[in-house]
């Protein structure tokens, strides 16, 4: 679809979906905390692998990639506090080196960090094996650091044994020297698409949409993007008027128990790789 025929797609849609509904002042889904085993190595999240973590009908595993940023990261955290629920934040390294105070709020809070790349280049099997496994390497060690740990070691302390491919775009180097260090690759079972420019309203709509088909699964956010700063409050009230149940993940031990996708399954984040990564010798 044409970029200003979505964007318009994306207006109409948003009126349609009304206000943001008011949210209690603090409150908010029920939660367990799941221990997630990564040795050997672990892929999982169904819009890229054909396997999940074996979640029950109505748990939500949520996620936020890119951050920490100044601008929208506390205004996210404000409303998980709120709600009384922890998350899953993959950092960028450069960004936590950046921002070390954040970090470390985020960690101070409960939440995990994990790595979603130093840099995030689009894509990571673009730019060569050995720059690929660096962007990995160094990205847990400024995130490491930044949360005030020894950065020889991120993965067994302060930050979790969780990597996010940028886009997903992994590669067989990157997987095997992470799994190697039993380290797990984390995709997602549904997006919450806010990389796409949209009102919060909509948001809200698209992604409690998605949710209710899905009956759950593991949630891509971005806590870069103020359309989910200021969408976060109300879907987490949302989630507990529908009865969801938010499952906060943790580093845990051995591998974990994952679920297979349905009959029928294919890698949709492979299309969207192929129609958007840069041509060579463009």
């Amino acid at each position: 679809m044409p970029v200003t025929r979505r964007l318009a797609l994306l207006g109409a849609l948003a009126a349609a979906s009304g206000p943001l509904p008011a949210f209690a002042a603090c409150g908010g889904p029920t939660t367990r905390i799941m221990p997630v085993g990564t040795e050997g190595g672990l892929k999982i999240g169904l819009r890229t692998y054909p396997r999940t973590l074996a979640l029950s009908a109505g748990e939500v595993v949520l996620t936020f990639d890119d951050g920490p940023s100044p601008d929208t990261t506390p205004r996210v955290l404000d409303a998980l506090s709120c709600a009384g629920v922890r998350a899953t934040f993959f950092l960028i390294g450069a960004h936590a080196a950046e921002h070390p105070a954040l970090v470390r709020r985020i960690r101070a809070e409960g939440h995990t960090l994990a790595c979603h790349s130093r840099t995030h280049p689009w894509t990571m099997r673009d730019i060569g094996e050995a720059a690929a496994i660096a962007q990995a390497e160094q990205g847990f060690a400024d995130i490491a650091r930044a949360a005030g740990q020894d950065a020889g070691v991120p993965w067994s302390g302060a930050v979790a044994p969780f990597f996010r491919y940028p886009g997903f775009a992994d590669t067989a180097a990157v997987n095997g020297w992470l799994a190697q260090r039993g380290i797990g690759v984390f995709g997602c079972d549904l997006w919450a698409s806010d990389w796409v420019l949209a009102t919060p309203e909509h948001q809200l709509t698209l992604t409690l949409s998605r949710l209710r088909a899905a009956r759950g699964g593991i949630v891509l956010f971005h806590d870069t993007r103020d359309q989910t700063a200021r969408m976060i409050g109300p879907f987490l009230a949302a989630l507990k008027t529908e009865g969801f149940r938010v499952v906060h993940m943790v580093a845990g031990h051995g591998t974990a128990a994952t679920a297979a996708a349905k009959p029928g399954w294919t890698s949709e984040t492979e299309r969207i790789i192929a129609a958007t990564r840069p041509k060579r010798g463009a």
